[in-house]
């Protein structure tokens, strides 16, 4: 039986990656993922990927990286130059989701956006209202988000309930409202790409 291959992924892509393995049969991929909540401290970010993939290498065939850079400030790629793997493309998850040209355009178009995914809209209230302490002062929405005119919903998926939670974040933050659907973009691109490679690794063994 072919080793399986390892994704190892920000918590924040788990439900999106494991709905594409599941929707595209890609069964010799497992997932491993790394909690969301990391992005509170992205230096944190290369040593938590590095442990990772010396833990999973006596057990995995290949190993491919579910991480934007996330605010590592190009640590991660150089951790993933050492380590002989790759990763999706992007500074950030709004970018392989949007597509890097898209995402260009978006952001010069207005500088002062803010983003959400299918993830943040579902946890939007823990994630920026509980945990930035907006719940508990007020006074700090404006601190954090007062230099931002616009929020941009990407949408992974035709979710009516999602759609909502993503409109009501605009509102608790006073942004204007704007809807996207992007599916799964890059994400799924690069799954694919690399389930390819696994295949015709798995072929010429």
């Amino acid at each position: 039986m072919p080793q399986p291959a390892l994704v190892i992924a920000c918590g924040a892509l788990a439900r999106e990656i494991t709905t594409l393995i599941d929707i595209n049969q890609w069964s010799q991929l497992r997932v491993q993922c790394i909690p969301a909540k990391i992005h509170n401290t992205p230096e944190q970010i290369p040593d938590a990927v590095r442990a990772l993939i010396h833990k999973a290498r006596p057990q995995y065939s290949q190993i491919f990286i579910a991480f934007a850079d996330c605010g590592t400030g190009g640590q991660l790629d150089t951790l993933i130059e050492q380590e002989g793997v790759t990763r999706l493309p992007g500074a950030h998850c709004y970018e392989f989701f949007a597509g890097s040209e898209v995402f260009k355009n978006l952001s010069e178009d207005e500088l002062g956006t803010f983003y959400l995914t299918d993830f943040l809209a579902r946890h939007f209230n823990r994630i920026i209202i509980q945990e930035l302490g907006i719940a508990k002062h007020p006074e700090l929405r404006d601190m954090y988000f007062g230099n931002y005119k616009k929020l941009i919903y990407l949408a992974q998926t035709d979710n009516l309930e999602l759609t909502q939670m993503a409109q009501d974040a605009a509102m608790q933050l006073n942004l204007d409202y704007e809807y996207r659907r992007t599916d799964y973009g890059d994400l799924q691109t690069g799954l694919k790409q690399f389930n390819e490679s696994v295949i015709r690794w798995q072929r010429d063994e």
